[in-house]
């Protein structure tokens, strides 16, 4: 198994538990987790799912260079249009996302096999 599949395996497993926990998590360990599968993707030269991330990146740099990154007891129920509207969004993109890493190892697997019957290498 090559890093790329070990990287989607990884992407896979955090899209999965960013989807089915968008809702209750800390926005920090969800932006730090974000950043890293942004990372991975940059350092493998994966251009097209780092480009797939890179929107969420940035809104997440731009709550944290404009101090918005919590979430404020007293203010919730005035803006809590928008932050629902918000973790809609996230929910969504972190579905596509879970679905486009699975579609994703699952075609590096079955090349990285092709590769290696054609070579003579498969066991």
């Amino acid at each position: 198994m090559s890093f790329t599949a070990l990287a989607y395996i990884i992407a896979l497993i955090m899209a999965g538990v960013l989807l089915f926990g968008a809702v209750y998590f800390y926005v920090m360990p969800e932006m730090a987790a974000q950043m890293f599968m942004f990372v991975v993707f940059l350092l493998m030269g994966e251009w097209f799912s780092m480009l797939v991330n890179l929107p969420l990146v940035a809104w997440n740099i731009n709550k944290v260079v404009n101090s918005r990154q919590f979430y404020d007891a007293t203010e919730v129920f005035r803006t809590l249009s928008k932050h629902k509207q918000e973790n809609f969004f996230k929910v969504a993109f972190y579905l596509l996302c879970f679905f486009y890493y699975l579609y994703s190892m699952i075609m590096t697997l079955v090349n990285e096999s092709t590769d290696d019957i054609r070579t003579g290498s498969a066991y």
